[in-house]
């Protein structure tokens, strides 16, 4: 290998290690929060980055701003889910409403105008007359109003409940099987009142 190229190779490394740099930024580290909120894995989050999973773990170990903008983003999003999670399992109440469009009055549809097209010229400064006038066309006489409220109420749900409990209260609520020391399951049927003709059958039946 020519020197040429030797020093562009270390060069080549030396870019790749400082890639940290940039992620260490305020700009950098928002991103990653971000990506950590919206519930991203550490390899997904390494591969926007454009680095391997390995590298991210070695960032994370290096640079205490990487690993606690990570591990905040993700405390983040798992509260969030820790919340829906028990409001499904509590249940809860909320209000549908229905939305139905009704035609506004002559003044009530020029002041939507003049509201409407106040927006369109600061977005649209060099906008031609006719444009303005394709814009006043396009904005419906009509506005939505409610129809009505309906309260409505999610039930708890069981199954949301059972996997709270055993999961913040394994101890009570983990699934349970006596087993005898010997490794065997406890036979707890009380089999005394059997003959020996109905424990046989038992026998065939259970193999």
């Amino acid at each position: 290998m020519s020197e040429k190229a030797n020093s562009a190779r270390v060069g080549g490394r030396k870019m790749a290690k400082g890639k940290y740099l940039e992620w260490i930024t305020e700009e950098g580290l928002t991103l990653l929060n971000g990506w950590a909120r919206d519930g991203l894995t550490d390899e997904q989050i390494a591969h926007n980055i454009g680095i391997s999973r390995s590298t991210l773990n070695e960032w994370k170990k290096k640079y205490p701003d990487i690993s606690d903008t990570l591990k905040k983003g993700k405390e983040v999003v798992d509260r969030q889910v820790e919340n829906a999670l028990l409001k499904r399992a509590l249940g809860y109440d909320y209000e549908e409403v229905t939305y139905i469009s009704v035609e506004v009055g002559r003044e009530a549809y020029d002041e939507k105008i003049d509201a409407e097209l106040d927006v369109f010229n600061q977005q649209n400064p060099k906008a031609t007359t006719e444009e303005r006038l394709r814009f006043i066309a396009s904005i419906p006489r009509t506005a939505e109003v409610v129809s009505k409220r309906v309260a409505k109420q999610v039930a708890p749900d069981v199954t949301a409940q059972i996997f709270w409990l055993k999961n913040r209260k394994p101890g009570q609520w983990r699934d349970k099987q006596e087993i005898e020391h010997s490794g065997g399951l406890e036979n707890k049927l009380d089999l005394s009142g059997l003959s020996v003709e109905e424990l046989r059958k038992l026998a065939q039946t259970d193999g």
